[in-house]
């Protein structure tokens, strides 16, 4: 097998992670909550993972989903924006190989009156 160089980064994806919290605005989003659902990109320090198969030398991404779920299901926010935020905020924080955190949140159930799936924001935190 030829040598190649390894590259200096590589991308973690966990899509469409589905949580149920309070988030919003209006009373009636803090009394009845909703499903939030959040993409979380990562761009993630290359160590030896990429060659020696151990999960140690990489970002497990388990504990990426549960650092997720922690944010997300705790301090309730008025803004899928500061929610968002703090997500990247943590992921970087708790994991020091994470250059890189975009986060997307979506919000199904906007309480606006019009037709929509849902409303979006992308946060992108670098180190």
């Amino acid at each position: 097998m030829p040598d190649f160089a390894l590259p200096s980064t590589y991308a973690i994806t966990l899509a469409n992670c589905a949580f149920f919290a309070r988030h919003g605005v209006l009373a009636e989003e803090a009394s009845l909550g909703q499903r939030f659902f959040v993409d979380c990109e990562l761009e993630v320090e290359a160590g030896p993972a990429l060659v020696d198969d151990r999960i140690d030398g990489t970002v497990h991404y388990g504990e990426v989903f549960q650092a997720i779920e922690a944010v997300v299901t705790a301090t309730r926010r008025n803004l899928i924006e500061t929610l968002a935020h703090d997500v990247a905020v943590r992921l970087l924080s708790t994991f020091p190989q994470i250059q890189r955190a975009r986060i997307t949140l979506r919000k199904p159930s906007v309480p606006i009156q019009g037709i929509l799936d849902h409303a979006q924001v992308c946060v992108e935190v670098r180190r």
